[in-house]
């Protein structure tokens, strides 16, 4: 099977596991939970404190399974993923496999745009090794290709054939 078929074929969809957002104006206020969000083209998550003009970090995804990676490594039971400071966890589909592509979440139409690195928060927050227990776990960044409401529970699924936008 020539490569390109390869990277679009899945085993099955993914799963919303857990939705998140940050309304303060600064990243240290306290995370919201959320059983569901909206997204939209030009405002990312609708209440989320994200302002920039380049879209590429509109939304910010984890896979559920990095987290039990990163509880490993620290040695730790679970991680609990408002300590990541991700919108959205995911289970079941890797996500690293939507490099330059699109995928429906819920509603929403979603594409990756880049690898969303730990920083220094990641050591304080889960304690000394932190940042280094994050490093290839931190999840991706993506940007709203079509606005949605986007729901825990939500299917994950990919589009393949689907032209990504340019950014």
């Amino acid at each position: 099977m020539e490569i390109k078929k390869l990277m679009q074929t899945f085993a099955h969809h993914g799963k919303v596991e857990w939705i998140s957002y940050r309304p303060g104006p600064t990243s240290r206020k306290p995370l919201v939970v959320a059983d569901s969000i909206e997204v939209t083209e030009k405002k990312g998550i609708v209440g989320d404190r994200y302002r920039g003009t380049s879209r590429k970090r509109q939304v910010t995804l984890i896979q559920a399974e990095h987290l039990d990676a990163v509880a490993g490594l620290l040695q730790k039971e679970r991680i609990d993923p408002a300590l990541l400071r991700r919108n959205i966890v995911v289970s079941g589909i890797n996500l690293l496999a939507f490099n330059d592509a699109a995928f429906q979440i819920g509603e929403a139409i979603l594409q990756m745009t880049g690898y969303c690195h730990p920083c220094s928060q990641m050591e304080e927050a889960l304690g000394t090794g932190g940042y280094n227990a994050m490093r290839g776990h931190g999840g991706i960044t993506c940007m709203v290709v079509k606005g949605g409401r986007i729901k825990t529970g939500d299917e994950v699924k990919p589009l393949p054939g689907f032209t990504p936008l340019l950014f």
